[in-house]
């Protein structure tokens, strides 16, 4: 093909042929740093486990996957000659000695041509779109293909999908504001080599992509794959590498390399200057794990956890992929001047098969304080009697503190505490019966914000527990006062995590607070540290050096916090949460804190719960909203797509109305005033039947029930 002809003669000049592809040289005294990472690893991490050979392997496959997590590019042969390094890579590890990675990286660059040239055979063939057959598009559990044969078949196959899916989007997707989904290979895992670039390169409907033909399109985007492999040098090598290592200690340890330190500062400030989102790598894409409340992506509405970026385009101009970007590349090319305009590339969470690529354009901005502090509002429940029932809500986003001025003991430093006891004050003059903490997507912050608030609702004691390698620290709340001590309900769900985790457990040990929302929190119950491995050019490692543990004794970690009421959530469909990760660190137990919990509350869970139960049942609403819910579950546990022409579109045409489930539709969306908030509602009831059931005289009227839920 022309095309081909022309990218291939650019790709020339700049780089060698593929077969005998070396990554490229920089400066790194790749030695040391790899020495200092295999001492510190066993050393400074929690769990303190020695780098033997059960690290190797589990870093063996790590690595391999990280390259090929699709299975796709390398041969069964491959694995076998590789695996049989695979025992002794922590000991070269400790030698300073990488040349399985780079030996690795050859196989696989070799592997990527040959591809390439099959690849543009098939186009050149083409395809029956009429066929009955189906492609596997989640292989990370699929064997490697066991010779040539296979190999061209699974290959075939992917193409194929590839260049139906192109075809759909040209018939199916015409919504403006969605990209149409083009390349779709692997996507639910997103990748790191094998992919099909159906990220950035794609989305944009430029005249340049419009006019090419399924063929031109799919054969740039694989060329423009081929050429960024072929970039890699060696400190992109090195930090995929070593982070293999420290991934099997936990999903939360990793090596940050030189230019990757540089960037940390941006990084862990979530971005603050730029689209308000934190990100992380996951299988080549930038993964938002957080949304900051009071940021463009959160004032936007459309960016959610779990949405994966995968190109970027500074305002009208050409989207460029971000796909096996290094981190800090995909952020220094997300953020930009303060009143910019950003367009991302997002595969949204909701589709794990990658079939829908939306184009979301943000106005880069400061994240302003204001915007994140906590908000109070009275809800009105009406009462059998006609009467309202004033009820008070608070939503804290984001547990907040200016340290700087808290540290210089400044009077008046903004504190999420602060603004609490105040918000508390005011709804109590407001003559509020109950009150509702909401913490749902508030994925932590400051961890003494957490116990200060968690101390307004009970009068002294311990809040949390920290083990450290060195032993257990209680952290308690000293102040007697109580700011609140009526009926409370905590409203979690799974994107609660950290600081959130620890105040809901608190509240629900001292079985002050009933616990409302997902089956579980998000479960991240560890502290990590950044380790500079020493000098300016060796990078550092970030460790996790520290855990929570509930004053029960139980850990946060993986389980996160369960609520006393369930309501189900679309979120407890995806994978999102410390239990989808590999190598996440178990939950475990430690010596309960001396405490005294209140009482009450236990006797009135059950009934609360039926109550809740029967009115969901019966709510149209929810009952729609659960359909949508079982359909989305649906489509996670699909592995296969068509590769019927027809089948496909009739599929992509019903695909938008699960959007609603990712954009917050039916749940929290507090942007849109036509949706109804169903999960805040009906915990507004749950928190009315709690108050009624506190009343001494409808105690005594329910006496008979709660003893037949208690015996």
């Amino acid at each position: 093909m022309k095309l081909r002809m022309i990218i291939l003669s650019a790709a020339l000049l700049a780089l060698p042929m593929f077969g005998t592809c070396e990554v490229g040289k920089t400066d790194l005294d790749v030695k040391k740093i790899t020495r200092a990472v295999a001492y510190s690893l066993p050393l400074f991490h929690l769990n303190q486990l020695p780098l033997d050979e059960h690290i190797s392997t589990n870093a063996f496959n790590l690595f391999i996957g990280s390259l090929d997590p699709a299975r796709s590019y390398f041969l069964q042969s491959d694995i076998d000659a590789l695996t049989a390094d695979s025992r002794t890579l922590s000991k070269r590890l400790r030698k300073g000695d990488i040349e399985f990675a780079t030996r690795t990286f050859t196989i696989l660059m070799e592997r990527i041509e040959d591809r390439m040239t099959f690849t543009e055979e098939l186009l050149e063939q083409g395809f029956d779109t009429t066929k009955d057959e189906t492609f596997l598009w989640d292989r990370k559990d699929a064997p490697w293909v066991a010779n040539k044969e296979e190999w061209n078949e699974l290959w075939r196959k992917r193409i194929k999908h590839e260049y139906v899916a192109r075809l759909v989007s040209k018939q199916v997707y015409i919504d403006e504001e969605e990209a149409p989904p083009t390349n779709t290979v692997d996507s639910a895992e997103t990748i790191v080599t094998n992919i099909v670039l159906e990220a950035g390169e794609m989305l944009d409907e430029t005249a340049e992509t419009a006019d090419l033909t399924p063929e031109e399109f799919i054969l740039e985007r694989y060329e423009q794959f081929e050429l960024t492999m072929a970039s890699f040098d060696e400190e992109m090598l090195l930090q995929r590498y070593l982070t293999s290592f420290s991934l099997v200690y936990d999903p939360h340890s990793d090596y940050m390399s030189p230019s990757s330190v540089e960037d940390f500062d941006i990084n862990m400030k979530l971005m603050l200057v730029g689209i308000g989102a934190m990100l992380r790598p996951d299988d080549g894409t930038a993964k938002i794990v957080r949304v900051i409340p009071g940021g463009p992506a959160d004032q936007d509405g459309r960016l959610k956890p779990g949405d994966k970026i995968i190109a970027v385009a500074e305002g009208d101009g050409e989207p460029v992929s971000i796909l096996h970007w290094p981190l800090y590349k995909a952020v220094r090319i997300i953020r930009g001047e303060k009143d910019s305009t950003v367009v991302l590339s997002v595969i949204p969470a909701s589709d794990r098969s990658g079939t829908r690529i939306k184009k979301i354009d943000l106005v880069r901005d400061e994240v302003k304080l204001e915007e994140q502090a906590a908000k109070s509002e009275v809800k009105e429940i009406e009462l059998d009697t006609g009467v309202p029932r004033r009820l008070g809500v608070i939503t804290l986003p984001d547990f907040y503190a200016d340290f700087k001025a808290t540290s210089n003991k400044e009077k008046d430093a903004r504190r999420a505490s602060t603004d609490i006891r105040r918000l508390i004050d005011a709804l109590m003059l407001e003559g509020i019966e109950g009150l509702i903490l909401d913490l749902r997507n508030n994925g932590g912050g400051s961890l003494l914000e957490a116990i200060e608030i968690s101390g307004l609702f009970i009068s002294s004691g311990p809040i949390v527990q920290v083990k450290e390698r060195n032993g257990i620290q209680v952290l308690p709340d000293a102040d007697p006062e109580v700011n609140y001590d009526g009926p409370m309900i905590v409203l979690v769900n799974r994107l609660s995590a950290s600081a959130s985790e620890i105040l809901a457990a608190a509240l629900q040990d001292y079985k002050r607070a009933i616990i409302v929302g997902d089956k579980q929190t998000h479960g991240k119950g560890t502290v990590q540290t950044l380790m500079p491995l020493g000098g300016k050019r060796r990078g550092s490692l970030k460790l996790t050096t520290a855990g929570f543990y509930r004053i029960n004794g139980g850990s946060t970690q993986l389980k996160g916090v369960t609520p006393d009421i369930i309501i189900p959530s679309y979120l407890d469909v995806m994978d999102i949460g410390e239990d989808s990760l590999k190598h996440a660190l178990p939950w475990d137990t430690i010596r309960p804190a001396m405490y005294r919990p209140s009482n009450g509350l236990t006797e009135m869970v059950p009934l609360l719960a039926t109550q809740s139960k029967e009115r969901i049942e019966s709510d149209p609403e929810f009952t729609a909203y659960f359909q949508k819910r079982d359909r989305l579950k649906e489509r996670f546990e699909n592995k296969t797509v068509s590769l019927a022409l027809e089948t496909r579109i009739t599929e992509a045409e019903t695909e938008k109305e699960l959007d609603d489930l990712q954009s917050g539709a039916f749940l929290d969306d507090e942007d849109d005033d036509d949706q109804a908030d169903l999960v805040l509602e009906e915990t507004l009831n749950i928190l009315s039947d709690m108050i009624d059931l506190k009343k001494p005289a409808q105690s005594e009227l329910l006496a008979p029930a709660l003893s037949a839920w208690t015996d």
